[in-house]
């Protein structure tokens, strides 16, 4: 049994899909499918059903996923403190991020340097269940989430930290572009690009729910993965619009693509801190406090939860 074979399996576990897998692992389809059959044989188990259109962990694969899950996790650990040792550090701490925490995240990263010199912060930046499934298993020591995002264990608590504002980015010479600010219905007969659900759900369903109780369905437009193609295709003068958060949008600078405020009440996103139950430690102490400054600082956003 190999570390690899154990990777691309929790991989194709988490995608449920052997292409999404192989595109994580940034290696071919057919790589991930070979040692996936390698690693059944030398179990001698089933660890997936594939059909055509479904793959689905078996109860063998379903048992056998925390045990996978540990050994990569040990495996990550023995790294980072192998790493701490040669560069002289004494300890780590990983965090699981998201885009536009902007000068939060510069906050945080000064506390630790200050309060906490020997103390390495290793940032990790994953969608939303994947950040929260490494959280529950260990591989992470805390994550941000947006919106609503649950684990699915009961380990795990949040602490509910901020707002974040989201905007309109539409082209700067429609008309809609001189506004103070819009009503979302002003939107209607313009397509919406958003990055795919599965990639940000709390920002997605936020946003359709929002359209639908305005009375009207958005036009959908291309999906983008990341903000930095959408605000280009948007900057073509096409006539489309996305969102991005608040703070993001006041200090770029996109001279094509003009952030419109929405009024009030707006849209808005909550932002937490998730955490596994269980004693505190001096890092997780810390991270609490530079997280809920007296007056929060501006943030800046991207397509991401």
């Amino acid at each position: 049994m190999e570390l690899r074979q154990l990777r691309y399996f929790v991989t194709v576990a988490e995608e449920l899909h052997f292409g999404r897998a192989a595109e994580r692992l940034l290696i071919g389809q057919p790589a991930v499918s070979q040692q996936i059959r390698r690693l059944e044989r030398e179990l001698k188990v089933e660890l997936f059903d594939r059909t055509p259109r479904l793959v689905r962990l078996t109860p063998a694969g379903d048992a056998f996923l925390p045990a996978a899950r540990g050994v990569l996790a040990a495996e990550d650990a023995a790294r980072a403190v192998a790493a701490d040792l040669a560069a002289g550090r004494v300890g780590s701490f990983r965090l699981g991020t998201i885009t536009g925490l902007g000068q939060r995240l510069d906050r945080i990263l000064d506390a630790f340097e200050r309060q906490a010199p020997g103390l390495r912060v290793e940032l990790v930046a994953l969608p939303v269940k994947e950040r929260l499934a490494q959280l529950a298993d260990g591989r992470l020591d805390a994550a941000f989430v947006r919106g609503a995002a649950r684990p699915d264990t009961p380990d795990i608590r949040q602490l509910p930290l901020w707002q974040d504002e989201l905007m309109a980015a539409v082209p700067a010479r429609h008309p809609l572009a001189t506004q103070a600010e819009l009503a979302l219905s002003e939107l209607a007969t313009l397509p919406l690009r958003l990055t795919e659900r599965r990639n940000n759900p709390a920002l997605v369903d936020l946003v359709l729910n929002a359209c639908q109780a305005e009375g009207f369905e958005p036009i959908p437009g291309p999906t983008s993965g990341n903000l930095q193609d959408t605000l280009a295709a948007i900057g073509t003068g096409t006539p489309m619009w996305t969102v991005v958060y608040g703070g993001n949008a006041r200090i770029m600078r996109v001279p094509r693509v003009a952030f419109v405020p929405f009024r009030s009440p707006g849209l808005r996103l909550p932002v937490a801190l998730t955490l596994r139950q269980g004693p505190s430690t001096p890092g997780l102490d810390l991270l609490r406090s530079a997280c809920v400054p007296a007056e929060p600082a501006p943030t800046s956003g991207d397509q991401d939860s």
